[in-house]
């Protein structure tokens, strides 16, 4: 079972930028999938971005050119670099990973609010 941890959330304002990281147990490079989602209080969980093996990226249309997913294969860590910070990207950000035969895992979750 890979364990991932997630860190780097935090409280910012308006506009402001947060890097998370997602270190992994296991190598990320032979993982087919890692990525993000969020869920706000009273809401959905929701897809944020993903990054396959390949090195291919996706981003939800909410954060598209405002968010980054990235890998670094060396750290075993993915990152999701959040610029232009809106007060509607509050929740709390979970690391995901895809691996092996069907098999998956989550993280504890990190807390991001953002202030008007």
């Amino acid at each position: 079972q890979v364990q991932l941890v997630e860190s780097g959330g935090g409280l910012v304002q308006a506009g402001g930028s947060l890097r998370l990281s997602c270190a992994a147990s296991g190598s990320i490079f032979s993982m087919t999938a890692v990525g993000w989602y969020r869920q706000a209080p009273g809401k959905q969980r929701e897809w944020v971005a993903s990054i396959t093996s390949g090195g291919s990226r996706f981003h939800a249309d909410s954060v598209q050119g405002r968010f980054t997913i990235s890998r670094d294969n060396a750290k075993n860590t993915v990152y999701l670099q959040m610029n232009s910070l809106k007060p509607e990207d509050t929740a709390v950000y979970y690391c995901t990973a895809l691996y092996g035969v069907n098999q998956s895992s989550w993280g504890q979750g990190t807390q991001v609010t953002v202030s008007s």
